[in-house]
């Protein structure tokens, strides 16, 4: 029986995550208490320990073509409870990063498209603003249609504004900029 992801170790997998988010996944000794507090594993493929074993191994495919780095809900339940202080939430993020740079595609591209709309959107406005958010959303995925029932509602009910509150975005574009100098510091490092 041939297996649906062909496994080449490639250690430099946990460096890069360890040179990227500070963790180090070869704390963790497969406790999996981080998977039993994750509100969201039962949609996940593997179990963020799974995914983490998968970065200590080098199996980078098993990790680029997961959905679980995609459907973390960055809630950091598993972090609080990791007994080896392993910032899980940390790893998947770098793991998001790493495969970004990597040109690797999201296993779910609608998680991608949403993180880069609402990042987009908080960057322009200083904090979220909803509506915007979605207009930049339908934008990328193509979907304009899709949850047009729910979103005439919210407008209804006055869920949405309709401006956006631009109460301290000056801030928010400070650490933005302070960001992309601090990376393309450590681009040309």
């Amino acid at each position: 029986m041939k297996p649906d992801v062909m496994i080449r170790p490639q250690p430099q997998l946990a460096q890069a995550v360890m040179d990227e988010s500070g963790q180090n996944v070869n704390l963790c000794y497969q406790c999996r208490k981080c998977a039993a507090g994750c509100p969201v594993s039962y949609a996940m493929d593997y179990k963020p320990a799974q995914i983490i074993h998968a970065i200590r191994l080098g199996a980078d495919e098993i990790v680029f073509k997961s959905k679980t780095v995609w459907l973390c809900a960055s809630c950091e339940t598993c972090t609080t409870r990791c007994p080896q202080d392993v910032d899980v939430m940390k790893v998947m993020d770098a793991v998001k990063i790493i495969a970004t740079r990597r040109g690797v595609k999201p296993a779910i591209p609608q998680v991608a498209s949403f993180n880069k709309a609402a990042l987009a959107n908080i960057k322009k406005c200083g904090r979220m603003y909803e509506l915007g958010m979605i207009f930049g959303l339908k934008l990328r995925t193509f979907e304009f249609f899709k949850d047009m029932g729910l979103g005439i509602k919210m407008v209804l009910k006055r869920k949405l504004k309709m401006i956006p509150s631009f109460t301290g975005a000056w801030t928010t574009w400070r650490i933005f900029r302070r960001v992309k100098s601090l990376e393309k510091k450590n681009r040309n490092a």
